[in-house]
């Protein structure tokens, strides 16, 4: 069975700035990601708000320059994807390529947004439907746009918005939102975001872009138009931690607790990024609990040795 000293999960940009920390401190470190090199990242047209690139980036060139200065340091990746981790005196990685040993795992495989799974959304990503208010609401500057859910994230979103856009709605299933009082306050009392209650959207209209939604009335099945540029997602999330759960603690959503030093409840696994807990969800921050992890790992590592 391979060994390593870290191996790390996820290559995204916390995955890949793990890697580059471990790799320039000397450590056999191994990055295993199942997919693309740069995940979700990549799907970005552009990036505005990574500090270096004054005039913006494209989410897949960034992604690219991360995966080639991670490697240029003898960072060592494969495709495949991590099925479980077993625990021992080393831990156990098993893959559906091959398993591997390590003495420290840095957990970095991301999440997925929730969908909603309607006409429209798929085709118009990226050109008015977004899942992230701070990445792409000044975008919409003087437009109306709309936040599809009730809760914290769908709130924040539509107070940040509130900033930009000339009107934001807020599209909700339920009478009255799921946010915390505070939340509920500040967008109530703020004159361009209009709640509509007890509605879903049924559609994503436009052709290049959008254009608006088809609303549906949950109560009396009552079909509207209303018209948009954007709409912004906010349904939650779903992490891709389902087989940590035997070995780390999850919170009650499926993200991993970890504490600043990026430390999980298990002893020499760090989780990074969008799959953890109170995660700020943006490639800043990101690539910051990647460098935080790398350097704790070290540190594990150093200490076990003695």
């Amino acid at each position: 069975m391979n060994k390593r000293e870290v191996i790390i999960i996820g290559g995204g940009p916390a995955g890949l700035t793990a890697g580059l920390y471990t790799s320039r401190a000397g450590l056999n470190a191994l990055l295993i990601e199942r997919g693309i090199f740069g995940g979700q990242i990549v799907n970005a047209s552009q990036v505005d708000n990574y500090p270096g690139f004054p005039d913006g980036i494209s989410g897949f060139e960034l992604a690219s320059l991360m995966q080639q200065q991670a490697t240029k340091y003898g960072l060592e990746t494969i495709t495949a994807e991590v099925t479980a981790i077993k625990p021992g005196h080393t831990y156990n990685i098993i893959t559906t390529d091959d398993n591997f040993k390590a003495e420290a795992v840095i957990i970095a495989a991301g999440a997925e947004y929730r969908k909603l799974g309607v006409p429209g959304e798929e085709k118009l990503l990226g050109r008015g439907v977004s899942y992230c208010a701070t990445c792409d609401g000044f975008l919409f500057q003087g437009m109306d746009v709309a936040v599809v859910g009730g809760g914290d994230t769908a709130i924040t979103d539509a107070l940040e918005l509130s900033q930009h856009a000339s009107k934001v709605y807020i599209i909700h299933r339920r009478d009255q939102l799921r946010a915390g009082q505070i939340l509920q306050q500040q967008a109530l009392a703020q004159p361009k975001i209009q709640p509509i209650w007890d509605t879903v959207a049924d559609e994503i209209t436009g052709d290049s872009k959008v254009s608006g939604l088809k609303l549906r009335n949950v109560k009396t099945d009552k079909i509207t138009d209303l018209e948009v540029a954007g709409v912004f997602v906010a349904v939650g999330i779903i992490p891709n931690s389902k087989c940590f759960a035997d070995i780390v603690e999850l919170d009650e959503t499926g993200l991993i607790k970890t504490n600043e030093l990026m430390a999980t409840s298990a002893s020499g696994i760090f989780a990074v990024g969008d799959i953890r807990k109170n995660s700020a969800r943006q490639v800043s921050s990101a690539v910051g609990d990647g460098a935080t992890a790398a350097l704790s790992a070290f540190k594990y590592l150093r200490e076990r040795s003695c």
